[in-house]
């Protein structure tokens, strides 16, 4: 019964799975490109070990950022769950069918990741060489046995991030389950609010115990610092958002109906939409925290730092950043998916199409402000140690045309996750969308 619960669901929200499925293809072309290079390379000893650190990254985010979009997903079919409870089902069966709808769809996605992984690990390589990073003879050696261990972290991944999304919905009375669906209530338990705090508070202990590490140290253990807070956000975020509506409703309140509409729908979606701040601050600020080391370095020292070195590091950033993004993107288009119907409802009141837009382009702003000023500080509480440990500065130095594109990339992901799909839905007449 479990598998025909599954396939159902499996059916019916299907456009919700495609954020997961997306960002664990990702998941797998990174592993699957990094792994295989590290193997094609095993007589470079110093190449190897920073390929082992790039492996080790990719596998971290894979385990936080597939569960935070399978989460989403499976958030989705809240209302599915509760139906299913009141006519029956246990919480175990639940539990049991949302495992097997997480692992349905990591499977094909890691295939598909691991070998495409194999021509974007052929090509780096082939940069590697030409930049004098690898042996001039080093031949790329795919390595089927990498499939298994692949597979294995984007099935465990996917299947804590369903459960966790279905615990509540499970365990909950049908009636209690239901009404939650049917309000999208935020709920903000004190489970949540202590795990948030404990994790910021462990990320800025463990940022300030940096200052006391060797150079290399403190970059390594600058991802640590980056993951606890961005977690820690993320659990906070309903909170967080909610508290930047706040402060920014009378100048909402500047554009009308519109700008409130969205304020108010901020904050129903607070829960929902937490999820998403969790890989869009982790691309944001690490990105700020590898362009400001260099950038700092540069502007103190008035040196460079050998150049292949420096086109390593940016490109193994880029490469994590857009990881992060196309999750941030996923999480927050399957919010707007599951949102249709109360996006044709505005259009069944009255709303013309660009208004129902509008209203959307505001929401996106809140979110990307919010997301920019969480960054920011997940940033400064990371960089400001590592620059005075290494350079005795507590000053970090980015430029100003930096920092106007990374506001720029970062309104750009976000609109790419609700203005868009917005866009797209509402192209289809109102009460198409209801029914």
């Amino acid at each position: 019964m479990r598998a025909g619960i599954a396939a159902q669901a499996l059916r019916a929200h299907r456009w919700a799975f495609v954020g997961p499925a997306s960002t664990q293809l990702v998941a797998a072309v990174v592993l699957s490109a990094t792994l295989t290079v590290q193997v094609s390379v095993d007589g470079a000893p110093e190449l190897s070990e920073m390929l082992t650190a790039f492996a080790l990254i990719a596998v971290y985010l894979t385990i936080l950022l597939v569960g935070v979009t399978m989460n989403a997903a499976i958030a989705q079919q809240a209302r599915d769950v509760a139906l299913l409870r009141a006519v029956g089902a246990t919480p175990g069966r639940i539990r049991r069918a949302v495992a097997v709808e997480a692992a349905v769809v990591a499977v094909p996605a890691g295939i598909a990741g691991y070998l495409l992984g194999l021509l974007a690990g052929w090509a780096w390589l082939g940069t590697l060489v030409d930049h004098g990073l690898a042996p001039a003879g080093a031949r790329f050696t795919p390595e089927p046995l990498l499939l298994a261990p692949i597979l294995g972290i984007l099935v465990v991944t996917s299947t804590v991030g369903a459960l966790i999304a279905a615990v509540r919905p499970a365990r909950a009375r049908p009636a209690i389950a239901l009404a939650d669906a049917a309000t999208r209530r935020p709920r903000f338990t004190a489970v949540r609010l202590g795990l948030g705090l404990l994790l910021v508070a462990g990320g800025v202990t463990l940022s300030v115990s940096i200052a006391d590490l060797a150079a290399d140290a403190a970059d390594d253990a600058a991802l640590f610092v980056m993951l606890a807070l961005c977690v820690g956000v993320g659990l906070l975020g309903p909170f967080v958002l909610r508290s930047a509506i706040a402060v920014g409703r009378p100048l909402l309140a500047l554009a009308g109906g519109t700008g409130r509409l969205a304020a108010d729908n901020v904050a129903v979606l607070s829960r929902a939409l937490s999820g998403a701040l969790v890989p869009l601050v982790l691309a944001v600020a690490f990105a700020a925290v590898k362009v400001a080391v260099h950038s700092t370095t540069t502007h103190v020292t008035g040196r460079t730092g050998p150049a292949a070195e420096a086109w390593l590091d940016y490109s193994g950033t880029a490469v994590y950043c857009l990881f992060a993004a196309v999750a941030a993107v996923n999480t927050l288009a399957t919010v707007v998916v599951g949102r249709r119907r109360d996006l044709a409802l505005l259009g069944l009141a009255g709303a013309t199409r660009g208004r129902v837009l509008a209203v959307v382009v505001c929401e996106a702003g809140i979110v990307t402000v919010t997301g920019l000023v969480l960054a920011a500080g997940v940033a400064g509480v990371t960089l400001v140690p590592m620059v005075h440990t290494a350079l005795g500065t507590w000053t970090p130095y980015v430029p100003p045309s930096t920092l106007a594109a990374g506001v720029l990339a970062t309104a750009a992901v976000v609109a790419a996750g609700t203005v868009l799909p917005a866009a797209l839905l509402t192209r289809r007449p109102p009460i198409g969308q209801v029914g």
